[in-house]
């Protein structure tokens, strides 16, 4: 059975959910493999009043016993605590009371799902759209990627994140980085492994804030350790840089993805754009530089994978711009709802999550194995014969 997770629920509704499929038995998991992904997904300068309301724990609701998969479906559970406030009018789950009133929200905001799922689904009022479009679904995707990473952390592969740009300020890209230059990312209140760069970025997104706006900004995700040969050359659809890249896409608010050094290579000449190619006894087939960003042919070739991605500034700003009113077809102000600054950072975590649950599935392609034993087995196996 393939590797394949869904996810539910609604930015004020009850709770998220995530409901993966296609784990082997016997994975151990503690607790921490999920929630400190989910606690890392809130921080951040910039961040808004939802982040002060929600402490996010996932509830493990089938598929676990004794802190081991079963092989059966997992399913997480991300309680809203902020339901509370809303379970009676805005989003009650069955029809409320005929003395209870909810107004139809008639204000698409430019840049985010309202007026195009409001079209799509022939409805007359956005907020059944926000609430599923809402970055607060992310939660359920960081949750099903702190499984992946549990699982790829057991073949040596470790995914980390640091943002590189917040609108005008950004640090200068490597393609050197080692995992121990990610110690201490998550102190800085902007996830900048440059101290200069993360405050000169911490001032950007105040300036962003105390103008009513809001500011984007792009993130790195390194994959240190995949094993060599993941993804396929055969089709399209196989090849891991093509899913690599849709799994980042899917994520709200990201509007474009590089891998190594991407756009740069349409500047520079063939003999400069390719990674050669060495071998030695002690360390096997090896590259001195990494532009590919660990990938070609739509395979891990064994150095690290690298990727990154652009998050456009946030749909809802405090002060709202242009729109007009469809059910009235004037002229007004977009809806405002409460929202962040920024969310660069936290994207990246979120972007953490998608490669790591891509990466886990072409892992679990190439190796199979219904239990974990059968797993560990066939990934020696094919460690032994690649060495040779």
């Amino acid at each position: 059975m393939p590797l394949t997770y869904r996810t539910a629920g609604e930015s004020h509704g009850p709770a998220l959910f995530a409901v993966l499929e296609g784990l082997p038995a016997g994975l151990p998991l503690v607790p921490d493999d999920i929630d400190a992904d989910l606690a890392r997904r809130q921080l951040g300068y910039g961040r808004g009043g939802r982040m002060k309301i929600e402490t996010d724990r996932a509830i493990v609701k089938s598929g676990l016993r004794h802190g081991r998969t079963i092989g059966s479906p997992l399913t997480l559970e991300i309680p809203n605590k902020d339901f509370v406030n809303w379970e009676a009018d805005r989003m009650a789950v069955w029809a409320p009371g005929e003395d209870v009133h909810v107004d139809p929200i008639t204000l698409p905001r430019p840049g985010h799902a309202d007026l195009a799922g409001m079209l799509k689904y022939g409805t007359d009022d956005l907020r059944p759209i926000l609430e599923r479009a809402s970055a607060r679904e992310t939660a359920a995707r960081v949750a099903a990627g702190g499984v992946a990473k549990a699982l790829l952390r057991r073949f040596g592969t470790e995914i980390r994140s640091h943002v590189v740009r917040i609108g005008p300020e950004a640090v200068e890209l490597r393609d050197d980085l080692a995992i121990a230059d990610f110690e201490g990312v998550d102190e800085s209140p902007v996830r900048c492994l440059d101290p200069e760069a993360s405050a000169r970025m911490r001032a950007a997104i105040k300036a962003a804030g105390q103008d009513h706006n809001t500011v984007g900004g792009v993130f790195e995700v390194w994959a240190f350790g995949a094993l060599p040969g993941l993804g396929s050359h055969v089709s399209g659809d196989a090849r891991l840089d093509g899913r690599l890249a849709q799994a980042l896409m899917g994520i709200q608010a990201i509007k474009g993805v590089e891998i190594g050094a991407g756009f740069e290579l349409g500047r520079i000449p063939g003999s400069e754009a390719h990674d050669e190619i060495f071998h030695d006894p002690a360390r096997g087939f090896f590259r001195r530089t990494n532009r590919s960003g660990g990938i070609e042919g739509g395979m891990t070739h064994g150095a690290p994978v690298v990727l990154r991605a652009v998050m456009k500034p946030i749909s809802t700003l405090s002060r709202p711009l242009a729109s007009v009113d469809v059910a009235t077809k004037e002229a007004t102000k977009a809806f405002k709802e409460r929202s962040d600054i920024c969310a660069v950072p936290a994207a990246a975590v979120v972007a953490e999550a998608a490669v790591a649950f891509v990466l886990a599935q072409a892992l679990l392609e190439k190796f199979g194995g219904d239990s974990i034993a059968h797993l560990d087995a066939a990934v020696e196996r094919y460690r032994v014969e690649i060495a040779q």
